[in-house]
This record gives C-alpha cells, sequence and structure tokens, in this order.
C-alpha cells in the first residue's frame, strides 16, 4: 500500500489524536526531517486549543493555513497586541485560507470541533525566539490562558 493518498481515515486518527491530548492538538508531518526547506503538516485542533499570538521573524517564514475540515478563526495583531482583522476561514464562509507574511503577529482559533487544515512555511524548524511571541499574551499553561482564548474566540461570536 502506497503512502502517496491522503485521505478522510487520515484526518479522522488526527481528531481522534487531538480530542485525546492536552493541548488539543496533532499533527501529521508531509515533511520527513524538522530540516527540510519547506515544511508541510496536517493539524487537527479543537476549539479549547490554545495557540498564543506570535509571529515569524525570519524573512523567509511566512506561513499558510488551509483548513480541509471545521472552521478556523484567523486573527491578525499589531505588535502591542491590538487585534486589527478577525476573519473565519472556511471555504462555505467564502475564504479558504490565511496567508500571514514573514512579521506579522497571528493567531487561530478552531470554531468547531473536528477541525483540521494543512500549514505550509519554510524549513528548517528553529525554536520561536522571544520577540517572536506576543508579549501581551500569557504563555501556554500561565494563568490568563483561558481568559485570553475566550477573548480571542469572541472575535468571532457574530460569525
Amino acid at each position: 500500500m502506497s503512502n502517496c493518498f491522503l485521505d478522510a481515515s487520515l484526518l479522522d486518527e488526527l481528531v481522534a489524536k487531538a480530542r485525546s491530548v492536552p493541548r488539543l492538538r496533532s499533527h501529521h508531518n508531509l515533511h520527513l526531517e524538522s530540516t527540510e526547506p519547506a515544511h508541510r503538516l496536517l493539524v487537527a485542533i479543537e476549539p479549547d486549543s490554545y495557540v498564543r499570538p506570535h509571529c515569524h521573524l525570519d524573512p523567509n517564514k511566512s506561513e499558510t493555513i488551509i483548513p480541509l475540515r471545521g472552521r478556523i478563526g484567523a486573527l491578525v495583531f499589531d505588535g502591542e497586541g491590538k487585534l486589527l482583522e478577525a476573519r473565519v476561514i472556511a471555504p462555505e464562509a467564502g475564504s479558504f485560507g490565511f496567508h500571514v507574511p514573514a512579521g506579522v503577529f497571528h493567531s487561530i482559533v478552531a470554531l468547531e470541533s473536528g477541525t483540521v487544515f494543512i500549514e505550509i512555511k519554510a524549513g528548517p524548524y528553529a525554536v520561536p525566539l522571544p520577540a517572536e511571541w506576543g508579549q501581551w499574551a500569557p504563555a501556554e499553561g500561565e494563568p490568563g490562558v483561558a481568559g485570553y482564548l475566550a477573548e480571542m474566540k469572541g472575535a468571532f461570536t457574530a460569525a
């Protein structure tokens, strides 16, 4: 059997795994090594998963997210944490992807259970620098995460 095809069973496995782990996210790398020049991965994310606002300072590290299932709330911030734009990303919403240039602070929230997307960005993987994290937002595991996640989701209450 070939590993060339990506199908619903792979997405189902990713969703089940995401629902069973504390971060409520799981991924399946399509690239073989973290040193490869292009990173492509499938990511399953549940609504209570927190993705801290961040940017990629390397000018070669733009990021593209395209949902395969579910709905994503995409957020863009200025360097001080002011929300500049929030948009629902889902083919049926008329917005099929989220392309973030290097240096732009952003985050996502899952707006429905079972959300899966493909993420594409340049490799190799580099541990984020302190300046790449939105200092106005709590880090994963810190007090205030639930409140900040609720604020981010609140940008989509009418969506």
